[in-house]
């Protein structure tokens, strides 16, 4: 007992929430604003995967920290406009075509990855961002290193989840993403083109995965490898779900997932040898799903999520 009181009056451990939660927090807002306008995005961990390969590469050939994460920003887009392009305009499956950009983007990463970066027994490495001092709030008791000793990206990152919630639910633009997400034929009768929000949703929510995966690469690590992001993607599309769909959950439930992660990387090591490690593995998955299990029965989905839409049509 004395063990995990130790580790939560830690300020270590909530410098290490955030820090963990931020690609979660840019992948889930990325695949909710996909999923408010009524498109599935599976491409998600291939999206991330690619984001944190490209943005690294982009820096590790002379581009600054920040074209990185531009860099990054772009191509997520550009496999957005991909995945839009099959499922809005041709009316595919959004599962498939969602699977397909991840199975594409991942190979097509490390394909990248070896093509233009020698092979090497360690992988070459890069300057990432550095944590910045808050004035004044960095140097409080506990909260300030604990809070506000973090790098750019993620003060970035809880921005835009505000900045999120106020355009989804206090802008004419926020309305007529959920319209269509709820009924693109009632969006089309006031005069909204739900094909050009929709195209527009998932181009900007599939940039902000694309930023989640180089926020690995260029803040959390120096370098890539190809399975860096490790499900993140997967927990993000659950995290939306947990989320209700709202912004403000979202970044809820990525410090809630962030937390039991941070957790069972503490507790592990102070257990060491006494408890299996397999076991602290699955704690923050075992907790996640009993968290989805409860929100998921109060969420309301999108009622157009996953439905082609084809103008005229009723």
């Amino acid at each position: 007992m004395n063990a995990v009181t130790d580790i939560f009056a830690s300020a270590g451990l909530w410098a290490a929430v955030l820090r963990i939660a931020t690609p979660l927090i840019l992948g889930t807002l990325g695949a909710l604003l996909c999923e408010r306008s009524g498109v599935l995005n599976l491409g998600i961990e291939g999206i991330m995967t690619f984001g944190a390969m490209i943005g690294w590469l982009a820096v590790y050939n002379g581009a600054d920290l920040w074209t990185g994460i531009l860099v990054a920003g772009l191509s997520g887009g550009i496999f957005g406009l991909l995945h839009a392009g099959l499922t809005v305009t041709l009316g595919l499956s959004q599962h498939v075509s969602g699977l397909g950009v991840t199975l594409f983007a991942s190979s097509f990463s490390y394909y990248v990855f070896r093509l233009l970066v020698p092979v090497a027994g360690t992988p070459p490495t890069i300057e990432p961002f550095q944590p910045i001092d808050v004035p004044a709030l960095s140097s409080l008791p506990f909260l300030g290193p604990a809070l506000f000793t973090q790098t750019p990206p993620t003060y970035v990152a809880i921005l835009l989840a505000l900045v999120l919630g106020y355009v989804l639910f206090r802008t004419p633009l926020g309305l007529a993403i959920r319209m269509t997400g709820e009924n693109p034929h009632a969006a089309e009768a006031q005069g909204i083109n739900p094909m050009a929000i929709r195209f527009g949703s998932v181009i900007v929510g599939s940039a902000l995965m694309g930023i989640g995966g180089a926020f690995l690469t260029l803040s959390a690590f120096n370098s890539f490898f190809p399975t860096m992001v490790q499900g993140r993607g997967w927990i993000c599309i659950a995290l939306v779900v947990f989320a209700s769909w709202r912004p403000g959950r979202a970044l809820v439930g990525a410090l809630l997932f962030a937390l039991f992660d941070g957790f069972q990387l503490r507790l592990q090591t102070r257990l060491s040898g006494v408890v299996p490690y397999q076991i602290f593995l699955m704690i923050p998955y075992l907790l996640s799903i009993a968290a989805l299990a409860l929100m998921a029965r109060r969420a309301r989905v999108p009622q157009a999520l996953m439905q082609p839409y084809r103008r005229g049509e009723r």
